[in-house]
């Protein structure tokens, strides 16, 4: 093995989506913190340009383009896909990394065909408990696997082995995780927390607030704050302002750090980030995967996490108001079963999880 201590060039491949990119930034602030240089491989999306901001590192650009609109795109998709990893290996042997990360998604298959093709040693790193097309197809063929569900070492049986590092999160995130809870006091509302994602779910946002509201007549003594998603945050503020329940209703939050820290229960999605931003607050949560998912890794999530005793799942097709108004009302009344909840996802860990990756890029490195 070399030494993990020598200087690197770290390519990152993280493009897409916020769900692939966040991490991937996460994990590339710790290994430039430890003096290594940065090259980030992107897609041109808008929200890649807002997240990188003004960090000084260099960036190669490959449009790319998901499998969606069916078999009818395929060959268009295909004939992208393939441009990709012409463009990526042009680039990249004029610039020839150390070792690659690869975060997922379709955006990092032009820069991982190029690394393997280049001899680089690679890193992938699969967010969901069921692997994705890009992992699944590189994973034999990659130097480290690393993966934030226990679920996905039997996804993927061609790879034998595979490193458990959770999902890196923004650093302040993880810095006020970290921090301790305050106790609760006598005469304290129980917060709840309802969010269906950054576009918000109005399923979802329909039957909380009506269930919340019902909950209300019988403990009036809640609070709740409702992540709603644009298109429902009006519809429902009124819903909560008539019937005189304490609330805080917003589109989207920035500071969810804060949030966390005082909810008491949440009800939300299964998506791989707030399942990991779940873990690391260690917030009891009621789960209602997005049944559209693809490969619906969002039931595959809250499976695992119900598995653990570390939330509770529901789909969405069998939530009920008088059910979940009911639910709510047990939770109230039995803290010590959420306290267990609280355990078992401190358990599952993951608060390092930028710093267990950094150092697995680094082992690859002088592995390779």
């Amino acid at each position: 093995m070399g030494n993990l201590d020598s200087h690197l060039h770290v390519a990152l491949a993280c493009g897409g989506t916020g769900g692939h990119i966040f991490p991937g930034l996460a994990t590339a602030e710790v290994l430039h913190a430890r003096g290594h240089t940065i090259t980030l491989w992107l897609a041109g999306k808008d929200i890649e340009a807002e997240a990188v901001g003004d960090r000084p590192w260099t960036m190669y650009t490959v449009p790319a383009k998901g499998f969606e609109g069916g078999w009818k795109k395929a060959p268009g998709i295909l004939l992208g896909l393939m441009r990709a990893k012409k463009i990526s290996r042009a680039y990249m042997r004029q610039d020839v990394p150390d070792v690659l990360l690869g975060m997922g998604s379709y955006a990092c298959t032009g820069p991982v065909s190029a690394a393997l093709k280049l001899g680089v040693p690679v890193v992938l790193h699969e967010a969901n408990a069921v692997p994705g097309k890009a992992v699944a197809y590189f994973a034999s063929r990659a130097t480290r696997v690393a993966a934030s569900f226990e679920a996905t070492r039997h996804a993927l049986k061609n790879k034998a082995r595979l490193d458990m590092t959770g999902l890196p999160l923004r650093a302040e995130l993880s810095a006020a995780a970290r921090m301790p809870r305050s106790p609760r006091e006598a005469g304290d509302p129980f917060r709840i927390l309802c969010m269906g994602g950054s576009r918000g779910a109005r399923g979802l946002n329909q039957i909380v607030r009506r269930a919340v509201r019902d909950l209300h007549g019988r403990e009036p003594n809640i609070f709740i704050t409702h992540l709603s998603g644009r298109e429902d945050v009006e519809e429902v503020r009124t819903c909560y302002e008539k019937a005189g329940v304490p609330h805080r209703v917003a589109a989207f939050e920035h500071d969810m750090a804060s949030v966390y820290r005082e909810t008491d229960l949440a009800v939300c999605r299964a998506g791989a980030a707030t399942c990991a931003e779940l873990s690391v607050f260690g917030i009891p949560a009621l789960l209602v995967p997005y049944p559209f998912a693809a490969r619906n890794h969002q039931f595959a999530n809250a499976e695992e996490f119900s598995r653990l005793n570390a939330a509770d799942v529901i789909e969405e097709r069998d939530l009920e108001v008088g059910w979940l108004a009911d639910y709510f009302e047990g939770c109230i009344h039995t803290p010590e079963r959420l306290e267990r909840m609280r355990v078992n996802l401190r358990r599952r860990g993951g608060d390092h999880a930028a710093e267990r990756l950094a150092d697995l890029v680094q082992e690859a490195a002088a592995d390779g």
